[in-house]
């Protein structure tokens, strides 16, 4: 049944973008057997960040948390760049979100459910995972947050 996940982003509105390029020597992802790995994805919308900073600081915790859906966003369209139908996604194993983070902020959970909760609206159950959620002094252009992800395809 192809295009079961296309469907579900069209019916909440959601528009895969184009693969952000890399922006050193790598690949946005790569399959390794039955598992695709994305490169760090950063919430960029047409080809820019629409907010820099720290998040606690000059990022609010909701600001960021939205950024992280851009970020899954950009995870998904890395996936299916490699596999061509995300209905191949068996489901999202692991996904690691980094969030620069002002000294005294600890809400990174809380920032990263972004991502997590995109990736469980779009693929149901597929998208349930384990997570790391972790707070960094700065990341690259000075992006507030960044997620990168694990995902298992179907066998077959």
């Amino acid at each position: 049944m192809s295009g079961v996940v296309d469907a579900r982003l069209a019916e909440l509105g959601l528009t895969l973008p184009e693969v952000v390029p890399p922006l050193a020597a790598y690949q946005p992802a790569v399959q390794s057997g039955a598992y695709v790995y994305t490169a760090g994805q950063l919430p960029m919308v047409d080809g820019k960040l629409s907010l820099t900073g720290k998040v606690g600081a000059e990022v609010t915790a909701e600001q960021a948390k939205e950024l992280a859906r851009i970020c899954a966003l950009n995870a998904l369209a890395a996936v299916k760049s490699v596999v061509g139908d995300l209905d191949r996604v068996a489901r999202v194993v692991k996904v690691v979100g980094f969030v620069a983070s002002a000294t005294d902020f600890t809400g990174q959970p809380g920032v990263v459910n972004g991502a997590s909760e995109l990736f469980a609206e779009v693929l149901g159950e597929k998208g349930v995972h384990a997570r790391s959620a972790v707070g960094v002094a700065v990341l690259p252009l000075d992006a507030p947050v960044e997620v990168e992800v694990q995902v298992e395809l179907v066998s077959g």
